[in-house]
This record gives structure tokens, C-alpha cells and sequence, in this order.
């Protein structure tokens, strides 16, 4: 362990003096490769000067107490113990950060949200988690964009899609993805009975360019008017745009922004993570059991959670995990869910990596 860690360290040392030369900083794409790659392995490197301190400062009281007096070998022991105390959390930790991290982890994400089961009341269900993602995308300084909507008459929406950009949004928001479940009485219920409806939410990290390449001659792009509040264009002009993408029957469309241009980029972004997400399932597909964790992907068919008013609870099916309805839905408690989860899926890695 010491060899491979000073290794690690002295690699790291190397990549700091690279950052520094002027050939280097004079190239951009370079040094944002290279400062990407700093960012990433500084967490790692921190707990291995800790671990191989630890291990320096028990060499070093162990030596002393050949020479100490009563007094001082009590001290030298109490170091020496609180040292070897912190050696098994610090491997533990080591251990974690030398496994692959997701590469979609830094990766922005689109989020689609999807009413399912239960008419109105999963529409309405899916604009609370709409709301419920704005609250929690703001409290951690990330933006959203809205990228496509279909409002229902009743309130919330059929179908919202909308970007996510900040600092490792992936990371975080990849364990939402999946099916969301309600009971409670919706706004619709005329009789105070409760009911149970669904929502879907898929998250899909952002493709670039490079990741995707889409060739032209495989689209097929349709305009149209677009139609909703929207101003004097709304209905006039063909400013919404659909694409399809022969190969795979991929259909994606948007009609929020304000000219055709804005909405076929929208398209075409949306249309990039949706092909991305195919090809990452093809590969989960066929690493199999190989896979080293499933808490951080759930498949958009699969149950995660359950949102229960009367009871105030929600519970997340993955874990086990429990929380209050209000203050997950109002973006508060969120994070405890998500941390538990991300917690969950360290041990699970650490476990399958041991």
C-alpha cells in the first residue's frame, strides 16, 4: 500500500509542475484536460499523504520509545494508538477512491419527467417533482433550463424536460432516475379517498458532440407551429421543430424557445443524451453481473420511492431509506435521501472491489 500510494503522490506532484508550464498554459484544451485530471485525484491524494503521515508518525514514536523515559512513553503510546486508529477508516476511504469513478459523473444532466398512472393526478404529481428538483437544483447553485413541456389542464405536466448545469450535477441527480409513486388525495378528489399515481424521471447525462456522433442523413426534421402562451409567434410561424432519428425511431421535439434555431438545438441536445443513454445501457447490458453497483442507475421501469401524505413518509425502496413527504417535496430533505444513497452505493463498491 505505501509503495502504490507514494506512487499515486509523486504522479500528482509531477501533474502540478506540468500545470505550471507556460507551453501548457498556453494551450487550453490541454490545460483543462490536464487541470480536470488534478481536480479529480486531489481528493485521493490528500488521504494518502494522511494515511502514509500516520504511518510515518508510528515509526517514528516507536523508535522514540526505545529512548523515552516513563512520562514520554505514555504520550509516545497515546500517539501511536490515536495513529493506528485512523489507519482502517483511511484505508477504507483509499480503497474507494482508487475504483473508477462513473466518467458521467462531472457530466451535466437532462431530466425528463413523465406522468404515469392516475390521469390528472400523476400530471399534477409531476410538477410537484418538477418544483421539488427547482428548490433542490437552487439550493446547490445549479441552473435549470427548461428544454420541453407539455402542461396538463389540470396543473402540472404530461412530459417536462429540463437541463441541469453545475459542479458534478450527474453525481448527484443520477439517482432519481426511475419510477416515483404518490398516495395521497389529489386536488381532483371529490371524496377525500387516496390514491396512488406515478411518475417516471429519467436522467441522462449530457452528451457532447464527441461522445455522439449523429450523422445527418439519419434525421428526419419536422416544423411546426408552435402552440401554449407564448406571444404574437405562437400559431404564426413554424418555430417548433421535431427530429427523428431513423435508425433507432427516436423522437424528440421542443417548441419552448423562441425560434426554430433555439428549438432544433434544444433537439438535437436532447436527441445526443437519449442516443448516450442507449449506448451506456448496451454496455451495462453486457457487463452483466460485473457491474459494480446498481443504487446509481435505476432503469426508469423500476419503483424507487414512495411519496405517502397521510403518513408523512417517504420512503426509498433501494435502501430502505425514510424521510418526511413535505420536506422532501419542498426540496429540503432531499439531500439526506440522496447522501444515504450515495453512501449506500460507496459500501456496496468497496464491498464488490474487497
Amino acid at each position: 500500500m505505501r509503495d502504490k500510494l507514494t506512487k499515486i503522490i509523486q504522479a500528482y506532484e509531477e501533474l502540478e509542475q506540468k500545470l505550471m508550464d507556460p507551453a501548457v498554459v498556453s494551450d487550453p484544451k490541454e490545460y483543462a484536460r490536464l487541470a480536470k485530471e488534478h481536480a479529480s485525484q486531489a481528493e485521493l491524494v490528500a488521504r494518502a499523504r494522511e494515511y502514509l503521515g500516520a504511518l510515518d508518525d508510528i515509526e517514528a514514536a516507536k523508535e522514540m520509545l526505545h529512548e523515552a523515559d516513563a512520562d514520554e512513553k505514555a504520550m509516545l503510546q497515546e500517539d501511536i494508538s490515536a495513529n493506528e486508529a485512523k489507519l482502517p477508516e483511511l484505508e477504507d476511504e483509499i480503497k474507494f477512491l482508487l475504483i473508477p469513478a462513473d466518467p458521467n459523473d462531472e457530466k451535466d444532466t437532462i431530466v425528463e419527467i413523465r406522468g404515469g398512472v392516475g390521469g390528472d393526478e400523476a400530471a399534477i404529481f409531476a410538477g410537484d417533482l418538477f418544483k421539488m428538483y427547482q428548490r433542490f437544483c437552487e439550493s446547490r447553485g445549479w441552473k435549470i433550463q427548461v428544454l420541453s413541456s407539455s402542461p396538463s389542464e389540470a396543473g402540472g405536466f404530461k412530459t417536462i424536460e429540463f437541463k441541469v448545469t453545475g459542479e458534478k450535477v450527474y453525481s448527484v441527480m443520477k439517482y432519481e432516475s426511475g419510477v416515483h409513486r404518490v398516495q395521497r388525495v389529489p386536488k381532483t378528489e371529490s371524496q377525500g379517498r387516496i390514491q396512488t399515481s406515478t411518475a417516471t424521471v429519467a436522467v441522462l447525462p449530457e452528451a457532447d458532440e464527441i461522445d455522439i456522433q449523429i450523422d445527418q442523413s439519419d434525421l428526419r426534421i419536422d416544423t411546426y407551429c408552435a402552440s401554449g402562451p407564448g406571444g404574437q409567434c405562437v400559431n404564426t410561424t413554424y418555430s417548433a421543430v421535431r427530429i427523428t432519428h431513423l435508425p433507432t425511431n427516436t423522437v424528440v421535439q421542443s417548441q419552448d424557445q423562441r425560434s426554430q434555431i433555439q428549438n432544433r438545438e434544444v433537439c438535437m441536445q436532447m436527441l445526443r443524451a437519449r442516443l448516450y443513454e442507449m449506448e451506456l445501457e448496451k454496455q451495462q447490458a453486457e457487463q452483466g453481473a460485473a457491474r459494480l453497483s446498481q443504487i446509481g442507475h435505476g432503469n426508469r421501469s423500476e419503483k424507487i420511492r414512495t411519496y405517502n401524505q397521510p403518513q408523512d413518509r417517504v420512503t426509498d425502496h433501494r435502501i430502505g431509506f425514510n424521510s418526511t413527504y413535505n420536506g422532501v417535496l419542498l426540496g429540503d430533505a432531499l439531500s439526506g435521501v440522496i447522501e444515504a444513497l450515495a453512501a449506500a452505493e460507496r459500501a456496496e463498491k468497496l464491498a464488490q472491489a474487497v
